[in-house]
């Protein structure tokens, strides 16, 4: 649609076209009294995304103005539909009264907002950090910032390389990403990798190493960070300051880690081992998360997320949260009492950013302050723990701020969401306050002496004060008492049975309560506006006790899971043992109920069980287990008991995963590049300390071709990277390896085989498996039974090397045509294959040709008794 010349335009559209040239690529909302407007391009790109009407401007014109528009009042909730599209949203306010203006409103875009700049508490993930980041790749390596601009944390570290980069990115989930222009097509498809994240390119210019080591100077000594990183911090802050504007940067201090302290778990292993959300629909049910978290608060269900993405390998720091894990564990009645305590308190590091940077409302400042003087109290509840950790939480929590002291003390309960609609302060908060008050109740106490002082005056003891909406304040004098009515008072109305007066002080009473109203809003606004400037300057106290809360809520909900489920602290080594009894899986055993789950014990270790080769059929379990162990491992390292009788983990500084058929078409990669390209990082990064899992390894191609690699790969970590490796695998050749590799050991997942039916048992039992009962499998999931029929048939031919399946039947052995069935038969002596009695036959017979899948129980229990009969 052709937009109109400028000369065409009204001064608030070329007012709007100024604004929106200073942010082409955002969205914006250009304030016009109650509502935020957009025009031309903008509300075309907006409306559908905001799901509002489309209209226009000027539609009887050649060339009318696309716009919508949206509430004031209202506009948070469709700011966070345009950011939920990967969209910049630039706001655009009023800087002046409209009714005090001369000529048109000055307006001013006062900050940006971007999906990884949202500062909005309702439109965020309570949960969930929301991360900006930034990445820069030069001659050190790739540096990686991030921060959340809503809870202030700000951290930074070097990759390597770009799987180290992916790495990281994986476990931040980054809701946006900014880097360079000259990088823009340079880092292997980004957009693949992090899906879900809005990606920028900014300006070169913001990354320079001089502007960087500048804007970084209050958060960092640039010295220690390193070339790469300080450009990436640096970008960071720089474009996060272009977005905010006129609202001032609040961060921490910036904390720079190394990969190498933490066990590493790349996109794989986040996946794979469902950490965060299921792989089946992305739920957080169904995952490790969902399981762990019983946080009683915001900042400790973030805090929890951030210790699964990343488990310690220092084995100091691992004890120190399980001693303070373990205490709580054995004092239930304090656990109970700090989980209470802890479910009333409020975002307080979101809340204490709000407020830092003047968008806090008083409804959240007294939230804020409701929640500091409950965190105030628990010291003295923590006063007879030992454990360092929880010593340290119960220091880090300070005494109440003054100005937060106040709010709490004089605020209302009640207090608005916005600061110009009143009814934030107690009266008695301040004298010139409660004075408008009380005028605004019509001054009540001033109206009822001035009625007493006239009276006196008058002699008049019927004299009267009235009000009402039409006359406003007058006083009333009954025509009997007229002669007593003095000559200042002046008359306003005559009635049938009185008349009414006004006199100059009642007049100018009633103009002070008619004016009371707007002059109790504007204090409140002004006394609402400097107390959050003084608990502003309490900032990092605050945020020192939101954190050590959140600490003290991980560690309180590590414990309640461990009690109700029956985990034991596990004991944490520098060996390369990794020895679990009566291991389960956390979440299936959740999922199944109590008493259902069949436990294993497991033992890795670096001697005779460094590679275990596990058989067994599809369905039985070999990927729980694995799973179980993995999961385990990034447990104790995090800090938190495990689901076994009893547990030894000698540290594991990686968990990979090579687990299921998956391929990534955007990245044009079929299933088996990717399962190749995951074999590869392993065979390439794996230490003596790492934890493999690997699942069918080379069934994406041909079976000689797949088995082959697995072969060679299985050789590779067992003489050369000596990692400690669970491998499942339906190529039963694999375990011929324990015959010559001495640290080999086969396991299988047991089975009870009856008539052509098998029993999961879900025990790993030692020992290798050559039979992997697909066919029954493939029953049980409902496959046709002509299709079953057809399969034992092939299964049988190919098993005695018969045959060529391409014909219609395959060529079978006599065995096999008297009998099609390759399971064992029930009434057949065991080990011959002598004829059985024609009777005993027909009766076999009429139990294979049951359709169990269909049998109802009362027909069951008929069959019973038929069979019975036959039998006798």
């Amino acid at each position: 649609m052709a937009k109109k010349k400028s000369k065409e335009l009204s001064p608030a559209m070329r007012q709007y076209l100024d604004a929106k040239a200073q942010v082409p690529d955002a969205i914006l909302l250009f304030r016009m009294g109650d509502f935020y407007e957009l025009f031309f391009e903008d509300a075309e790109i907006a409306a559908p995304l905001m799901e509002i009407a489309l209209t226009s401007r000027d539609k009887g014109s050649e060339n009318p103005i696309p716009m919508c528009g949206v509430p004031h009042h209202a506009f948070n909730t469709y700011v966070a539909k345009l950011l939920g599209a990967g969209r910049k949203v630039a706001i655009c306010e009023q800087m002046e009264d409209p009714a005090k203006a001369k000529g048109i409103v000055k307006r001013e875009i006062v900050r940006v907002v971007s999906p990884g700049v949202l500062l909005d508490i309702d439109s965020l993930d309570a949960s969930s950090n929301n991360y900006l980041a930034s990445v820069i790749y030069g001659i050190e390596g790739i540096g990686l910032a991030y921060l959340d601009a809503s809870t202030g944390v700000f951290r930074a570290c070097k990759a390597d390389d770009f799987a180290q980069l992916r790495i990281e990115l994986a476990r931040i989930e980054p809701r946006e990403l900014v880097y360079p222009e000259k990088l823009a097509g340079k880092l292997e498809k980004l957009d693949t990798l992090v899906p879900a994240t809005a990606l920028r390119t900014v300006e070169d210019s913001l990354f320079d190493i001089a502007a960087s080591r500048e804007i970084l100077a209050p958060y960092a000594d640039c010295s220690n960070l390193g070339l790469e990183v300080t450009r990436a911090a640096g970008g960071l802050v720089g474009y996060l300051a272009q977005l905010q504007r006129t609202v001032e940067l609040q961060l921490e201090p910036l904390e720079l880690y190394e990969v190498k302290n933490f066990l590493v778990l790349d996109e794989t292993a986040v996946s794979d081992l469902e950490l965060f959300r299921t792989i089946s629909d992305g739920a957080k049910r169904g995952s490790l998360l969902g399981l762990l978290d019983r946080t009683s608060t915001a900042m400790g269900a973030r805090l929890l997320k951030r210790w699964i993405a990343y488990p310690l390998v220092d084995k100091g720091g691992i004890e120190r949260r399980l001693d303070a894990v373990e205490e709580l564990y054995e004092q239930s009645i304090l656990k109970a009492e700090l989980a209470e305590r802890l479910k009333k308190l409020y975002d307080v590091e979101r809340l204490a950013t709000r407020v830092v940077t003047r968008q806090a409302n008083p409804r959240e400042l007294y939230s804020l302050a409701a929640s500091m003087e409950e965190l105030a109290r628990l010291p003295e509840l923590l006063a007879q723990c030992k454990s360092a950790e929880i010593l340290d939480v119960s220091r880090s929590i300070c005494e109440m701020p003054p100005p937060l002291a106040e709010a709490y003390a004089f605020m209302k309960d009640t207090a608005p969401p916005a600061s110009r609609e009143g009814g934030i302060f107690k009266p008695e908060y301040n004298a010139d306050l409660k004075v408008l008050l009380d005028l605004t109740r019509g001054g009540k106490e001033w109206l009822l002496s001035y009625e007493a002082t006239l009276r006196e005056e008058t002699t008049v003891s019927s004299l009267k004060v009235k009000f009402n909406r039409v006359f406003g304040y007058f006083i009333e004098v009954s025509r009997a008492k007229l002669q007593h009515v003095p000559e200042h008072f002046i008359r306003k109305q005559t009635m049938v049975n009185a008349e009414r007066y006004f006199t100059p002080e009642l007049k100018e009473h009633e103009e002070k309560v008619l004016n009371a109203q707007d002059k109790a809003y504007a204090l409140e606004e002004a006394l609402f506006t400097d107390l959050l400037d003084r608990v502003a300057k309490h900032r990092n106290e605050i945020l020192a006790a939101a954190a050590a809360v959140a600490r003290l809520d991980v560690f309180a909900s590590m414990s309640q899971i461990a009690r109700d489920q029956g985990y034991c602290r596990p004991e944490v080594n520098d060996s390369d043992v990794l020895s679990l009894k009566d291991s389960r899986h956390p979440v299936v055993e959740k999922i199944l109920g109590a008493g259902r789950f069949v436990p294993n014990d497991i033992l890795l270790d670096g001697q005779d069980n460094q590679l275990l080769i596990i058989t067994g059929p599809n369905m039985a379990g070999k990927s729980t287990v694995m799973r179980q162990v993995a999961l385990t491992a990034i447990m104790a390292q995090m800090g938190s008991f495990v689901p076994a009788a009893a547990a030894s983990i000698g540290l594991v500084d990686r968990v990979f995963t090579r687990v299921g058929a998956t391929d990534s078409l955007a990245r044009g990669l079929s299933t088996f590049m990717v399962e190749m390209k995951e074999a590869a990082e392993i065979m390439k990064r794996a230490s003596r300390r790492s934890l493999v899992i690997l699942d069918e390894l080379g069934r994406g191609t041909s079976t000689y071709d797949g088995l082959s690699i697995a072969w060679a790969m299985a050789e590779y970590l067992h003489d050369f990277l000596r990692a400690r490796v669970m491998f499942a695998t339906h190529y039963h050749e694999l375990t011929q390896l324990s015959q010559y590799k001495k640290r080999v050991r086969n396991l299988n997942i047991a089975v009870k085989e009856f008539n052509d039916e098998v029993l999961f048992l879900h025990k790993l039992v030692d020992g290798a498996t050559n039979r992997s009962y697909g066919v029954q499998v493939a029953r049980l999931a409902g496959v046709p039974r002509p299709v079953i029929d057809r399969a034992k048939e092939i299964l049988a031919s190919l098993e005695e090397g018969g045959g060529d399946i391409h014909i219609q039947r395959p060529r079978l052995s006599k065995r096999k045509q008297a009998n099609t069935s390759n399971q064992p038969d029930l009434f057949a002596a065991a080990g011959t294959t002598a004829k059985v009695k024609p009777e005993l036959e027909a009766l076999g017979n009429k139990v294979k040709n049951l359709s169990l899948d269909t049998l109802t129980p009362l027909e069951a229990l008929n069959l019973l008794y038929e069979l019975k009969k036959d039998i006798s």
